[in-house]
């Protein structure tokens, strides 16, 4: 009976595993294989260089620019996403009125597409000459920032940057609740009857308790984050200055051109290679650092 079980199950599950091999597997695997060749992506021979491509990252500068970049992205828009996260989840958790209708308000944004947005921040909000902010900061007669140019090259990056926690938020907060909703009420009724703070609550049960969910809301966000692509070119247009370059725009550059061809596919995909190890590096210290931990209640 369990063996006729087992292969019921597999009966169910072949068409996707072999759907997943075929498109995700096996293209990792070929990416793999072509990142030790020269190879433009059309010619039928390829020229063995063995770790050429990937020595050639560590000497490349544009590389390294968007590596730092990407980085940037990973630390300073994870820190900022999980702060207000958690800062949100403490006020909706707080028994205030109205909590489903502002957690769908502060998710909304994560729905809209990445170009939409791109749009909406490019020219309503952040245009130096009829922007929201630019509007408001005359109203507040603060004069230094209704002159400020967010669009500007020297700090493009980091007004996308906003944008995407901006955008970003809503999911993890949704994640970080369901966590916190699973927690028995009762814990919180005996921690405040201990004359436990809401600080320490947070930090001895909240925290501990939803360790697993917050887990895997990092790595989500570490993978999501290094092979970020659309909003960032979104924002560029059809050539993103390199101050918004991320790996996955370089290798997009690299394989396939901006306006003018380049079709590098062996280079590029040694780029791909890179990102994967660095999505692969972050979960294992995510793991590592947020170590599991057992409790009973």
């Amino acid at each position: 009976m369990k063996k006729r079980r087992e292969y019921i199950a597999w009966v169910f599950l072949a068409p996707s595993l072999i759907l997943y091999l075929y498109l995700f597997v096996y293209p990792a695997i070929e990416s793999f294989k072509i990142s030790f060749y020269k190879w433009s992506g059309f010619a039928i021979n390829m020229e063995f260089v063995g770790f050429k491509n990937f020595s050639k990252l560590i000497s490349d500068t544009s590389f390294l620019g968007v590596l730092k970049n990407t980085l940037l992205l990973l630390t300073i828009g994870g820190i900022g996403i999980f702060l207000l996260a958690f800062v949100l989840a403490f006020l909706l958790g707080s028994g205030i009125k109205g909590k489903k209708v502002y957690r769908t308000i502060i998710f909304f944004p994560y729905i809209i597409a990445p170009v939409v947005l791109s749009i909406y921040w490019g020219l309503l909000v952040y245009n130096p000459r009829v922007g929201i902010l630019t509007q408001f900061f005359k109203l507040l007669h603060i004069e230094v920032l209704s002159k400020f140019v967010f669009t500007d090259i020297s700090h493009i990056f980091w007004s996308v940057l906003f944008v995407t926690i901006w955008s970003r938020v809503g999911f993890f907060l949704i994640l970080l609740m369901a966590g916190i909703e699973r927690i028995p009420p009762y814990l919180y009724e005996a921690a405040r009857l201990e004359g436990a703070t809401e600080l320490q609550i947070f930090f001895k049960i909240t925290l501990p308790l939803i360790k697993e969910v917050l887990v895997i809301a990092m790595i989500f966000w570490g993978i999501n984050a290094i092979k970020m692509f659309e909003l960032f070119y979104a924002f560029g247009g059809i050539l993103p200055p390199r101050a918004l370059w991320t790996n996955a725009i370089y290798l997009y550059i690299i394989g396939f051109g901006k306006r003018d061809p380049i079709f590098q596919l062996g280079y590029a995909s040694a780029i791909g290679v890179v990102t994967l190890l660095l999505i692969i590096i972050f979960a294992l210290i995510i793991r590592r650092l947020v170590k599991k931990e057992i409790y009973e209640y």
